[in-house]
């Protein structure tokens, strides 16, 4: 399938990660390019000229719900917080775009771009709590259809070792609540970490494939899933 816009036929894009650049960034075009099994990270070198780069992994990370690896501990851990939708997107993002991270890449341009597509209800965060009503990790992502793109996550290193993990495994559960299965979370790339969460790879083809059958499925109802007391994930 051609995929649609500005990026042009897969067919046509390099057999690399990086598949474009550009100056500039807005919500519209981000959009766009998740339709298109496209994604924006910014390029913070001065090899390139441009500010945003656009990728389209050659392996890509994904995760199916019924994929998801739980392990003992990891239930364990879940037990010892409470987990929350769309409660505090911004402490999530900042969380997520703290530059004392390693590999740091969430800039202005993001922040701005994915706040406002927060306030469209196209992206979402989920939060993880302590018992004590403090934030201890957290994950954000870009909802279209059945895909959810997942940006970044976070724990606290304090208070939140296994955080991250269990916002996944409520995410997991507000994909699936409905009964539908078939959702895919995009991870952009697999990393060890998450391969043992279930994350698996799959080639650029496979992906885009995939994609066209996730984009038809109905979204979560984020909505009811805001409403929701803090529960346990």
């Amino acid at each position: 399938m051609s995929r649609p816009g500005i990026f042009g036929p897969a067919r046509d894009w390099p057999a690399q990660d990086l598949i474009g650049l550009s100056d500039d960034v807005d919500p519209d075009l981000v959009v766009l390019a998740y339709r298109c099994g496209v994604f924006p990270m910014p390029l913070h070198n001065s090899w390139f000229p441009a500010r945003m780069g656009w990728w389209s992994p050659m392996r890509r990370g994904v995760l199916l719900p019924d994929g998801l690896r739980v392990t003992r501990s990891l239930r364990k851990a879940a037990h010892h917080y409470t987990t929350t939708v769309d409660a505090a997107f911004d402490r999530v993002l900042a969380g997520c775009a703290d530059p004392s991270r390693p590999h740091g890449w969430i800039d202005d341009d993001i922040v701005a771009v994915f706040t406002e597509l927060h306030e469209r209800g196209v992206v979402h965060s989920v939060e993880t709590w302590t018992p004590d009503g403090r934030l201890a990790g957290g994950l954000y992502g870009v909802s279209i259809g059945g895909l959810f793109a997942g940006e970044s996550m976070f724990h606290d290193r304090v208070i939140g070792r296994d955080a991250s993990k269990v916002a996944l495994l409520r995410l997991v559960t507000a994909l699936t609540r409905d009964g539908v299965t078939d959702r895919m979370v995009d991870v952009q790339w697999r990393t060890d970490h998450l391969g043992s969460l279930g994350v698996i790879e799959i080639d650029r083809d496979e992906y885009l494939a995939v994609l066209d059958e996730t984009l038809v499925l109905p979204a979560p109802d984020w909505t009811a899933e805001r409403r929701l007391e803090p529960e346990v994930a």
